[in-house]
């Protein structure tokens, strides 16, 4: 019996500290047998959001190894080669990005920053885990796409289906 390919996919943001991290981690959680969810950010900060660290162990979901990086470590000899990228920034989306190895398929999922939401803890614990949904919504509708049926442009064309979709309809 052969082992499956895991296709590895890389989640952008401007500081890979919370909504790229989020989504790192609810990937390898709900489909960690076919992918392998790497994040980066172009100006990363000085490490994850304690709220969406918080919000991803209430989940019971791992943390070990989380941290804000470079997308050039993505970029560079020796990298993991990536096949899916989503930006879930818009800032990042509009970035001049490193050129990737292996041409991956791209598209943009943006979702609103819960790291800017400016209130009591409370309410930023709501804005993670609102923005934790969304990620994880359309990580879910990604996962089971057939993937081994689809050629490139089309699977492309999915992947941006998705973010548009929901984000058309507020989720």
């Amino acid at each position: 019996m052969t082992e499956q390919r895991k296709y590895k996919v890389l989640f952008l943001c401007t500081h890979n500290s919370a909504r790229s991290i989020l989504a790192e981690a609810a990937l390898n959680e709900v489909a960690g047998d076919r992918f392998v969810g790497y994040s980066a950010g172009s100006h990363p900060g000085t490490g994850p959001n304690p709220f969406a660290l918080d919000l991803l162990r209430a989940q019971g979901i791992s943390t070990d190894g989380l941290r804000s990086k470079s997308w050039d470590e993505f970029a560079e000899d020796g990298a993991p080669q990536i096949d899916f990228i989503f930006t879930v920034c818009d800032d990042a989306a509009g970035e001049v990005c490193p050129i990737w190895p292996g041409r991956p398929a791209k598209a943009h999922w943006g979702v609103p920053d819960p790291s800017t939401f400016e209130g009591t803890d409370e309410g930023k614990r709501r804005a993670f885990l609102h923005a934790f949904v969304q990620m994880r919504k359309r990580i879910e509708l990604f996962v089971n796409l057939p993937l081994e049926k689809l050629d490139r442009m089309a699977v492309q064309q999915e992947m941006q289906n998705i973010g548009t979709s929901l984000r058309e309809k507020g989720e």
